[in-house]
């Protein structure tokens, strides 16, 4: 049992048994998934609280900040942080962490698996053989890998990592996004339709939230063509899906690889019943060893920050000065 000024901590949403197992030797730790009444729960150990320990895709807002009036450090639980108001909790003086890096060869893993599936119809290919169709003749042909022109929206940790991949392949490789990189040598278009317009495959590794909601619109869609292909592992907002599914439908794209979705679990039915898609339940960072090693790095945060050694890994909107 911690004693008695050991830091109160509130986990929400349950991340991984060894992660709440670490926090609960080093703090006092309080889960809010246990609370039969989360309000009357809030106002008992809220005034106490002075950093959360956050599960993937929490919304993290104002309103919560509210009612932890002590509140120091956020640790997130993902790369992404769109669900967290990191703008807000900057302004309260409360810094947010999050776990890059152990992650990006993971998820790029996955969407090079997600795009050879989605264009060699690997998961369909399965299913005809599995209901004893090849019996009665082969497998249809299908579009391949060979002189594809592969578009990246999001060259940041993962997208590079994915473009490394892709190097291998011998595709040629653009990319798109807020500013050029200097350290690469993939060609950089200063628009999302501009890229489009240059390739057939586009790779979706942007960062959620209002800046990227909707951005690969019915425009985007049909510049790729009708052999284009779309890879989401990023964010479901970044994809207009209703447009998405319109463009699927009518063939103006060939097919597309999901792993993430715009309303997660629930998963558009059009989506499912379409045989040119490729769908997964976000399971891009879905291995032992890196959320393994995302539980490392969350509680490495706040271990840090109790030592009064600052975050580890704070994120771009509430940088570390080095002063509490």
């Amino acid at each position: 049992m911690p004693p008695a000024e050991t830091p109160d901590i509130l986990l929400i949403r349950q991340t991984r048994p060894d992660v709440a197992g670490r926090l609960a030797e080093r703090f006092r730790l309080h889960r809010m998934e246990e609370a039969p009444d989360r309000e009357a729960f809030l106002d008992a150990v809220g005034p106490r609280i002075r950093a959360l320990a956050v599960g993937a895709m929490c919304p993290i807002d104002a309103a919560l900040f509210d009612r932890l009036p002590r509140l120091e450090i956020v640790a997130s639980f993902g790369v992404g942080y769109d669900t967290i108001d990191a703008v807000e909790a900057q302004r309260r003086g409360i810094v947010v962490t999050h776990t890059p890096d152990v992650l990006s060869d993971e998820v790029a893993d996955l969407a090079l698996g997600l795009l050879l599936a989605t264009l060699r119809r690997i998961p369909q290919a399965d299913r005809y053989l599995r209901a004893g169709h090849w019996r009665a003749g082969s497998f249809p042909l299908t579009t391949s890998l060979r002189e594809r022109r592969v578009g990246i929206l999001g060259l940041g940790r993962i997208g590079r990592a994915i473009a490394r991949r892709l190097e291998g392949f011998g595709v040629t490789i653009a990319y798109y996004g807020r500013t050029p990189r200097a350290d690469v040598p993939y060609a950089y278009h200063d628009s999302l339709l501009g890229l489009a317009q240059a390739v057939d495959t586009l790779i979706v590794a942007a960062p959620g939230g209002p800046g990227t909601q909707g951005i690969v619109d019915a425009g985007v869609l049909a510049a790729l063509g009708p052999d284009g292909i779309v890879v989401n592992i990023a964010r479901g907002s970044v994809i207009d899906e209703p447009a998405l599914i319109a463009a699927l439908q009518a063939g103006t794209i060939l097919g597309a690889g999901l792993d993430v979705f715009a309303n997660e679990p629930q998963v558009p039915q059009a989506l499912i019943d379409l045989d040119q898609t490729v769908l997964l339940p976000h399971v891009g960072s879905g291995s032992h060893h890196t959320r393994a090693a995302m539980g490392r790095m969350l509680t490495d945060n706040l271990f840090s920050w109790f030592d009064g050694k600052g975050p580890v890994t704070p994120v771009p909107e509430t940088p570390w000065t080095g002063q509490r």
